[in-house]
């Protein structure tokens, strides 16, 4: 396991989510909680090449102060059908009491259907850390200085 006891975050199951599981971990070791499709089981998303929808998932969290919850594609979707999180990561703040919604795009070359109970993105959490911009005049020298990408010769 982890370091440390897990992080408590109160979830709330929407109404239009009542007979789907809550997010879980798909093994002992997964970084990232699977989101499922609250879509109606009568009418599936269906995404056309290049479209993107906002996909419903059924549950609120409520996260605790000096966290953020990251929503993050699924490596299967992406690797065999082209769909992934357009926003990617998408952001919940600590603060956000709404449904988690997940920004979901075909960049295939076939529609895609999202069926009712599909596991769409993950949802990780993690710690944040405030800055408090300082202004200065200058900054240290570094051996990289200001070379941009690419500039440490590494691939």
């Amino acid at each position: 396991m982890s370091g440390g006891a897990p992080v408590e975050v109160r979830v709330v199951r929407l109404s239009h989510a009542a007979d789907l599981p809550l997010p879980q971990y798909q093994s002992a070791l997964a970084a990232g909680l699977d989101l499922l499709a609250a879509v109606p089981a009568d009418a599936p998303v269906e995404l056309a090449p290049g479209a993107r929808a906002m996909i419903p998932t059924g549950v609120a969290i409520a996260l605790p102060p000096g966290h953020e919850a990251q929503i993050r594609p699924r490596s299967g979707l992406a690797v065999r059908h082209g769909v992934t999180v357009l926003n990617s990561p998408g952001t919940i703040d600590a603060d956000y009491r709404g449904e988690v919604q997940v920004i979901l795009v075909n960049l295939g070359s076939e529609p895609f259907a999202i069926s009712r109970g599909m596991r769409i993105a993950q949802l990780i959490v993690a710690a944040v850390q405030r800055i408090e911009f300082i202004e200065a005049a200058s900054l240290d020298s570094t051996a990289r200085a200001a070379g941009g990408m690419g500039s440490t010769g590494h691939d």
